[in-house]
């Protein structure tokens, strides 16, 4: 039975192997320990899923509970996608957030196809500057 909690008071090497398995980890800097305990204390709002113990599902938020929630990370364990919990992490943070509020994300390319087939509108409107680059 898959239970759901909020915050972030999570052990850090359960949540890198998390990131690891559900391939987000390729895109996260999980080598650099400080960063990612960094990434997660910072957050403001964290909704985690569980197969008992285990750590299987994580919705990484920043939020102003009001007005918009900036889904930072989703990522579940692959040996668990496609069972809906991605969805209900993701229910669970526009909940917690406040239901009137925006919630916005960036892609990951393997993740493209999901976000519309769960109801996301796609806004090629967002821009991006990236870490190494200046205005």
């Amino acid at each position: 039975m898959i239970t759901y909690r909020q915050g972030n008071n999570l052990d850090l090497d359960a949540v890198i192997e998390l990131y690891r398995e559900s391939t987000l980890g390729e895109r996260r800097p999980i080598a650099d320990r400080a960063r990612m305990a960094a990434m997660l204390q910072n957050a403001n709002l964290v909704i985690t899923a569980w197969d008992g113990v285990k750590l299987i599902g994580i919705s990484r938020a920043l939020t102003d509970f009001a007005y918009v929630t900036y889904l930072s990370d989703l990522a579940v364990h692959q040996a668990y996608q496609k069972q809906g919990i991605g969805k209900e992490l993701i229910r669970r943070t526009k909940a917690a957030a406040d239901p009137r509020a925006s919630l916005i994300l960036l892609a990951a390319p393997a993740a493209e196809k999901y976000y519309p087939h769960i109801g996301f509108t796609h806004m090629p409107q967002a821009w991006r500057i990236n870490a190494d680059e200046n205005i």
